[in-house]
């Protein structure tokens, strides 16, 4: 999985109020991703770009479990990549398919709008606007292949253990 685009930078503690503000939760998910970020940056929605991509700092998706990733999924964006990233936030990362990647000191290698490559085999990032590249921590094979399953809804309704999600319950 390799993904190419402009980056977006959000620092540390980025916490899942800020991705998915409560006044979405009862929304639609496509809906929801209309939200996204709306708190701290009310137009970013409407300047991000299909496959764009998000740099964090350290412990990305902070807070509750509430469908964040879904959200980041459903407005279109690439990846993330992060310092480091929320346990829980990242297993929803990889159950709804949107791919995660913690880097050590990514948030300082990139200034907001630089070119990122992310290379999800390999493991790295490049800043192509820069022309540096860093190590990031590869995930685990199991988890690479969950994601490009499709994440775990995608996997079980494949193998029959779930029903076709529906446009409520996606």
């Amino acid at each position: 999985m390799k993904f190419t685009a402009r980056i977006w930078k959000f620092g540390d503690n980025i916490n899942t109020d800020l991705i998915l503000p409560v006044q979405a939760f009862y929304l639609t998910p496509d809906e929801q991703a209309r939200w996204v970020f709306r708190a701290n940056r009310p137009d970013w929605v409407d300047q991000v770009a299909p496959g764009d991509i998000i740099i964090g700092g350290k412990n990305f998706g902070m807070g509750s479990s509430r469908p964040a990733a879904r959200s980041l999924k459903n407005l279109g964006l690439g990846c993330l990549v992060a310092h480091s990233i929320n346990g829980l936030f990242f297993r929803n990362c990889v159950n709804f398919a949107f791919p995660a990647l913690e880097c050590r000191d990514v948030f300082d290698a990139f200034g907001e709008g630089d070119i990122a490559e992310v290379d999800f085999d390999a493991a790295t990032v490049r800043n192509a606007t820069r022309g540096t590249t860093l190590a990031a921590a590869g995930l685990p094979p199991k988890l690479l292949d969950l994601l490009k399953a499709g994440g775990i809804f995608a996997l079980l309704e494949k193998d029959g253990s779930l029903g076709p999600r529906t446009a409520t319950s996606g």
